[in-house]
């Protein structure tokens, strides 16, 4: 693969990836200041600055390795934005808006990347870049589809695990909590057999369309 080539699916794949990261832990820490634990700001973590949410092996060398190497996996994580639950006044529910913040923003990338793509097409603005930027709107769609999808499985430590938590008992959602190594472990053998992509590839093309059909419904008005 040429430079001019490698460089080309770093911007339509690693660009999207890097934003939609780095928007999900910001969205997480938003929240949980809006419900009084103002830890990450403090860190410097309410911030859209990839560098503050950055996770070496997560964020830049397994993602792009998948890029240039052609890797059918294309995985990628940032650092997890701390929370202190001491600062919380109702931790259960609160600890779910938190969780589900992360992957409800995603789900908000994708439904304003949509509008972005209707008004361009309708109004032509994009010009002779068109087919550029439309490649670009849809991995991005794609990209935050799988990541809201991937987030929501009901596994520690996804966010999944944290908004299950809400409706669990307390003493269940313990145990979940102190061997989520194992749960960690389980989802990597999913991820790497293949099939944690029967199991949320339905609904990721389930939401993917419904966001095409948004699009062309919009353009077509």
């Amino acid at each position: 693969m040429d430079p001019v080539e490698i460089g080309g699916r770093l911007a339509l794949f690693f660009v999207p990836l890097l934003f939609a990261l780095c928007f999900h832990e910001y969205a997480h820490g938003l929240v949980a200041s809006w419900l009084g634990d103002d830890t990450a700001e403090k860190l410097g973590r309410l911030t859209l600055n990839p560098m503050a949410h950055a996770d070496m092996v997560g964020t830049f060398i397994l993602p792009i390795s998948a890029i240039v190497f052609g890797v059918p996996l294309f995985i990628g994580w940032a650092k997890p934005v701390p929370v202190s639950t001491r600062n919380l006044k109702n931790v259960r529910t609160d600890m779910f808006w938190i969780a589900f913040a992360g992957p409800l923003s995603n789900l908000f990338l994708a439904f304003v990347t949509s509008i972005i793509m209707i008004i361009g097409i309708r109004f032509n603005i994009f010009g002779n870049y068109q087919s550029s930027i439309l490649a670009l709107g849809k991995n991005f769609l794609l990209v935050n589809i799988s990541l809201a999808i991937f987030n929501l499985i009901p596994l520690h430590p996804l966010d999944g695990g944290k908004v299950l938590a809400r409706f669990l008992p307390a003493e269940v959602n313990y145990k979940l909590e102190q061997n989520e190594q194992i749960t960690g472990f389980i989802l990597l053998g999913l991820m790497l057999s293949g099939v944690l992509m029967y199991i949320i590839g339905p609904p990721i093309n389930f939401l993917y369309q419904s966001f095409a059909s948004l699009i062309n419904a919009g353009v077509f008005l």
